[in-house]
């Protein structure tokens, strides 16, 4: 085109202009054609995005230097506890940058492809590091969602990643935020307001707590009414059962109700067989209560090891998360 461009405005010309504005109009060509060259030539570096990496573990360090191989391993070893006490898959993504996409953009577009997460549940959370970028991002799925929203992502990355980096250790800071991530996955950090394992944990030690007043209160009881009569003895039951439950540690709840528990059942025990307290106090013991155990203990495969690692295929990512810097 720039060629059929020059021979037809060289034709216009005057015969005596014709070599002089030739030969401007072929410098103008050569120039644009430089010009267009150089930006096709630049244009693939400004719009091709990242490519999406390889899922050939749990930490994929492709700085090629920000972690050393022992401490990929330690990290490896440390989310696949993690996948086996909570059953939920984390990888790590160090990348030296993300442009010409935000870590977000980034992060979603791996995440999405990778599907991080059991296949029945989508329960992954992908760990994106830009190291030169200074860019973090956590990218969390929507079935984690509730135990990690986004606001306790960025307080991780503030409280947690934030400081380490900022001091050059990545694989601690890496390490605790692995471990911050785990304790709410396991529960063990609940949303605010939300009921919570400790919360059903505290609700049937209370009902075992109570159970052992009762039982306590029907034998004790029989003895000190041989002492200081039925009244005496429902009172002195119902005061000491809420001492004896702030020695176990026992919430406000249960030692109010303990109280009343002792109480009555000495004193409707007592009512029932009358005052002759004097009588046999056959108090039968109770059959010791045997607790269940952790269920065997069995392992998964799938989390177990350091070489086997690969997506549950199951993980669902709707841009939940946080990014930040450092």
């Amino acid at each position: 085109m720039i060629a059929a461009l020059l021979l037809l405005f060289s034709g216009y010309c005057p015969p005596r202009q014709r070599w002089s504005r030739g030969g401007v109009v072929a410098i103008m060509a050569l120039l644009l054609w430089g010009g267009a060259h150089a930006q096709t030539a630049s244009a693939p570096a400004d719009t091709e995005v990242q490519p999406i990496p390889t899922l050939s573990g749990r930490v994929i360090d492709q700085t090629g230097d920000t972690l050393s191989t022992e401490q990929q391993q330690a990290l490896s070893r440390q989310l696949a506890e993690v996948e086996v006490q909570t059953g939920s898959q984390m990888v790590i993504l160090l990348v030296k940058r993300t442009a010409p996409e935000d870590i977000a953009a980034y992060a979603w577009r791996v995440a999405d492809a990778w599907k991080i997460g059991r296949r029945d549940v989508g329960d992954g959370v992908l760990i994106v590091v830009a190291r030169d970028d200074r860019r973090v991002r956590i990218e969390v799925a929507k079935a984690l969602e509730g135990a990690i929203p986004d606001l306790a992502a960025r307080q991780i990355i503030d409280q947690v990643i934030r400081p380490a980096f900022r001091s050059g250790q990545y694989a601690q800071g890496l390490q605790a935020t692995v471990e911050a991530l785990r304790k709410r996955l396991h529960g063990e950090v609940p949303p605010p307001g939300a009921p919570t394992a400790r919360d059903d944990g505290e609700a049937i030690d209370g009902v075992f707590l109570l159970f052992v007043v009762a039982m306590m209160a029907v034998a004790g009881g029989q003895v000190l009414s041989s002492i200081m009569g039925r009244t005496g003895a429902s009172w002195v039951s119902g005061a000491v059962a809420p001492m004896a439950l702030h020695r176990l540690d026992a919430s406000w709840w249960v030692m109010v109700l303990g109280a009343l528990v002792a109480f009555a059942v000495v004193r409707l025990r007592l009512a029932d067989r009358g005052t002759s307290l004097h009588a046999n106090p056959s108090g039968s013991r109770s059959s010791p209560i045997v607790t269940g155990g952790w269920g065997g203990g069995s392992s998964s495969d799938s989390g177990g090891s350091f070489d086997s690692f690969s997506s549950g295929g199951g993980g669902d990512f709707g841009g939940g998360g946080a990014s930040g810097d450092w």
